[in-house]
């Protein structure tokens, strides 16, 4: 940090506003001698950072093995991300991720239930996203 003569004029005019400050609120501390040194630590630095939420979804299959157009259900939990939210299905086709028409919105408390036919035979590869955010994937064959 550079300290320039301004600088050290206003943290100088803060600390003697400080002391001032604290010796009219009766409190035993403005007898101590305000430093430079200790009104120069910006305050910014000692307070803590904001807690960053990161988010986060769960997703299970209720079977691992289906026919073709057979429905089954994925369930899962959402953290980090706001009651009502949409999740959506995506399913990786030729090496891309795309999003199928299957969404719904997420509970007050987080969960979701989603109804799912597939027809492309063979391991699918899944995912649920919302936003951002994506499960980890799982898979699902089709007969």
């Amino acid at each position: 940090m550079i300290v320039s003569k301004r600088n050290s004029m206003r943290l100088a005019a803060v600390a003697t506003l400080g002391t001032l400050l604290l010796g009219a609120a009766g409190t035993a501390m403005a007898a101590a001698p305000a430093t430079p040194a200790v009104a120069a630590t910006p305050v910014a630095a000692s307070a803590p950072a904001p807690a960053v939420v990161s988010a986060s979804i769960t997703a299970k299959p209720s079977v691992a093995s289906v026919n073709a157009w057979q429905l089954f259900r994925v369930t899962g939990t959402t953290t980090g991300l706001k009651a009502g939210s949409t999740v959506t299905l995506q399913q990786k086709q030729h090496g891309k991720w795309v999003s199928l028409p299957a969404s719904v919105q997420t509970t007050r408390n987080g969960s979701y239930s989603l109804g799912v036919k597939l027809g492309i035979k063979g391991l699918n590869e899944l995912r649920i996203i919302s936003g951002n955010t994506a499960s980890p994937v799982f898979t699902v064959t089709v007969r």
